[in-house]
């Protein structure tokens, strides 16, 4: 017994050593040619505003973005708030959860390397036709006691267990980056979130400063108009001007109300239970240094480039493993053990029995399924390889626009900061003039309708600012290879062939 299972393990030994996996050898996509995002060259750095959230941003190409990247606003309020949302919010604790299944099927298939051992206990008591011995022969009842250690080893010679395996591990890497890109949309969703918060808020105060004004004004006009010098279409025009203005607060205030119930869920929270959330754009410090991967590196960072190439490569395992199921499966099984009919005598000398067995399966007909399988595996990889390529071109489009969108809202804010003081100045003027009766009440409504848009205009060019330059920080892929939050799984899966 001893020495027929030294022989089948060199055997397997000898086997396994020479078999090779067949299907494709996966190699990560090569990165793109392209030496830039934007046909134009972006300028070294924005219009500068001389206004809070007007200061210049200055593109750092080939710099690394920072792990925690919202960290540049100096803001404690939005820091709290997305370490809040990491530690709390649901979708996290799922994909933390789907990462260490993945992880646990790949152990689950690593164990089929390894000989299957199996005791096995059977007691049988049965009655036996004594015609089965000879004619006439009585019959008779018996028991049979069995024990045995089974073993049986499946040899992947043409690599379809190892094939499974690379795919599996590929989809712990798929799983790495779906875990990263949640926490890229979390982080950006609430950053976003909290900038509209605090632009809905500013608005607010805005409207009300203006509605303070538009009061002050209609009540001066309704004292002219008791005198007998303002006529009572100015006062009508007056409280049409003050209603309109009112009315804008309703859409400004759920604004902000959506904006904090959206807050409270993703910071893990039911909006009835979330504290107030005191976050003002004067308290948030824009980004002067902005980082800029190098096209070449961006298909490294960004999570759902990553993700793609992961099921890529899923899908070229799964080649191989459809290529090595058309090819013959060599198993081989050896028992050993005791049987006795007698329990008291089962372990005695004599007793013992040994068995060693092997075959071979090969399909020779299945109607073209595993053919068909093949191409369909084919087919699955072509279809992976195109959706990466759209990918990638997306992640340099979203690139493009934000770097686009950086100097044109630059350039915006610092016209609506000159539309904003022109405009005060402009209402500053009629209202002299008004007092003085050198102006008509049309001149000045128009005036004040003029600056009250404005002020709605300015605050809302602020805040996209700070809005790209969040889209920014998510365009490059949100820094998750220079994060430090041990609290958290991250991506540390890195391709072997990287």
């Amino acid at each position: 017994m001893m020495a027929a299972g030294r022989g089948l393990l060199g055997f397997v030994a000898v086997l396994t050593i020479s078999s090779c996996a067949v299907g494709p050898d996966f190699h990560s996509p090569a990165a793109p040619k392209t030496e830039g995002y934007t046909t134009e060259a972006v300028p070294e750095q924005t219009t500068v505003t001389a206004v809070t959230g007007g200061e210049a941003q200055h593109f750092k190409f080939g710099h690394d973005v920072p792990g925690q990247w919202w960290t540049l606003f100096e803001s404690p309020t939005l820091n709290r708030l997305i370490e809040q949302a990491m530690a709390n919010y649901p979708d996290i604790a799922a994909q933390q959860a789907a990462l260490r299944a993945a992880r646990d099927n790949v152990r689950a298939q690593q164990g089929l390397f390894v000989p299957q051992v199996q005791a096995v206990f059977n007691q049988e008591r049965a009655k036996i036709s004594g015609a089965s011995i000879a004619p006439g022969f009585p019959g008779y009842v018996t028991n049979l006691y069995q024990a045995n250690v089974n073993v049986s080893y499946t040899l992947d010679v043409f690599g379809a267990e190892r094939r499974q395996l690379e795919g599996l591990r590929a989809q712990v890497e798929n799983q790495n980056f779906v875990l990263e890109a949640s926490y890229l949309t979390l982080t950006t969703n609430v950053a976003a979130t909290a900038i509209e918060l605090a632009s809905a808020r500013e608005q607010l105060s805005a409207t009300h400063e203006i509605i303070a004004v538009e009061e002050k004004e209609l009540g001066i006009i309704q004292r002219q108009f008791d005198l007998g010098t303002h006529t009572r279409a100015d006062v009508l025009q007056q409280q049409s001007n003050l209603a309109s203005v009112r009315a804008t607060l309703p859409a400004l205030e759920q604004k902000l109300s959506e904006a904090e119930h959206q807050l409270a869920v993703l910071t893990g929270q039911y909006p009835h239970d979330a504290a107030p959330i005191q976050l003002v754009l004067s308290e948030l410090k824009l980004p002067e240094q902005l980082p800029v991967s190098l096209p070449s590196t961006l298909v490294g960072q960004r999570p759902d480039i990553r993700q793609q190439e992961a099921l890529l490569h899923q899908t070229s395992a799964a080649i191989g493993v459809a290529t090595a199921n058309m090819l013959p499966q060599i198993t081989l099984n050896a028992s050993a053990g005791d049987e006795s009919l007698l329990f008291s005598s089962l372990f005695k000398p004599g007793s013992g029995v040994w068995d060693l067995a092997s075959s071979v399966t090969a399909p020779v007909f299945q109607g073209g399924t595993l053919r068909a399988k093949r191409r369909a595996a084919i087919d699955a990889y072509d279809q992976a390889a195109a959706q990466y390529r759209l990918t990638v071109l997306n992640a340099f489009k979203n690139v493009a626009d934000t770097l686009t969108a950086l100097s044109h809202d630059a350039e915006a804010l610092s016209a609506e900061a000159d539309a904003l003081s022109a405009a005060k100045a402009s209402l500053d003027l009629i209202q002299r003039q008004y007092d003085a009766g050198a102006v008509n009440y049309v001149s000045l409504l128009t005036a004040q309708q003029l600056y009250q848009q404005s002020r709605i205009d300015f605050v809302r060019a602020t805040a996209s600012r700070y809005t790209d330059t969040i889209t920014l920080f998510q365009a490059l892929g949100g820094g998750w290879w220079n994060r430090n939050d041990p609290g958290a799984l991250r991506a540390a899966l890195v391709s072997a062939n990287r």
